[in-house]
This record gives structure tokens, C-alpha cells and sequence, in this order.
């Protein structure tokens, strides 16, 4: 494993029960740069989404905590935000926080002739997930495997 690989998973390791002591769940923690220009971007969620007051308590958490450990030998910057609406996907919850809401998956490989689905998550388990796809007057249920999709995204809609 690299050593930027093991930081980040050192620093999900020890963010993650920190922000679940606060209702928040740990998305994703990756370190950037290099040198004291390094940045620590933690992505936080819950149900309902996130406030700035979410990110206030993250940040005054996780801050001491990472300094405890001492990531870095020079000065560091912490980032907390929102993965964002149309952020990829890259977990089960991920996939089930969407339930009953559409999103679009890009395939490895075509199914029904299709490299690009958009149906609303109907269901999901380990292994995958099943979408409600419209079809003009019925809507039809399409099982794709985790390992079968190459991005998936949340399909925004505005009104």
C-alpha cells in the first residue's frame, strides 16, 4: 500500500467514529498537496444533508484529534464539506440514501444494448442495485452488479 493510501485510511479510521459521535457519516478523506500546501478534505453527510454548523462541529472534532497524530512534519490545512448533490457513488449507503430517488449509472459493459442507465433506485443490497427504469407506459426493473458499474451519480433534477 502506498504511503498516501495508508494516510488516508489512518485519517478515515480516525475521523469516522468522531464524526459518527456527532450524527455525521464519514464519506471520503483524502490529503492533496504537498509540503505545508498539504489539504486534509474531509466529506461528511447525513440524512437530510449538511449545515454549516455540521462542518463547524466536524472541523473543532477532528482538528485536535488529527494533530494528535500528527499526520504531517509541517503545517497542514482541514477542509470539511459536503460531498456535494451529484457527487459519485461509492458505497451501499450511498446507493441506499437514494433509494426511490433516479440516478445515472455509466456501465463497464452494455446491458440490454445500453452503456447508460437512468432509473430511480428501487432496491439494493451488497452485491448491487435494482432501478426502476420509465419506459413510455411501464416502467421496467434492470439488476446491475457493483462491479458492473464505472460511475454513478445522482441525477439531479430541478423544478
Amino acid at each position: 500500500m502506498k504511503r498516501a493510501e495508508a494516510l488516508n485510511l489512518r485519517i478515515q479510521e480516525i475521523a469516522a467514529p468522531i464524526l459518527q459521535s456527532h450524527g455525521l457519516e464519514l464519506v471520503e478523506a483524502v490529503c492533496v498537496g504537498q509540503g505545508p500546501r498539504t489539504v486534509i478534505r474531509v466529506f461528511i453527510d447525513k440524512p437530510g444533508g449538511i449545515t454549516l454548523t455540521d462542518c463547524e462541529q466536524a472541523h473543532r472534532s477532528l482538528s485536535p484529534a488529527l494533530d494528535v497524530i500528527d499526520p504531517f512534519p509541517h503545517a497542514y490545512t482541514l477542509e470539511i464539506s459536503s460531498p456535494g448533490l451529484d457527487r459519485p457513488l461509492r458505497s451501499v449507503q450511498d446507493y441506499r440514501r437514494l433509494i426511490g430517488k433516479p440516478v445515472t449509472l455509466k456501465l463497464r459493459e452494455p446491458i440490454q444494448a445500453q452503456w447508460r442507465l437512468v432509473g430511480a433506485v428501487v432496491e439494493v443490497d451488497d452485491r448491487g442495485v435494482t432501478l426502476g427504469i420509465q419506459q413510455k407506459k411501464t416502467t421496467e426493473t434492470i439488476r446491475v452488479e457493483f462491479d458492473q458499474i464505472a460511475l454513478a451519480r445522482r441525477k439531479v433534477e430541478f423544478s
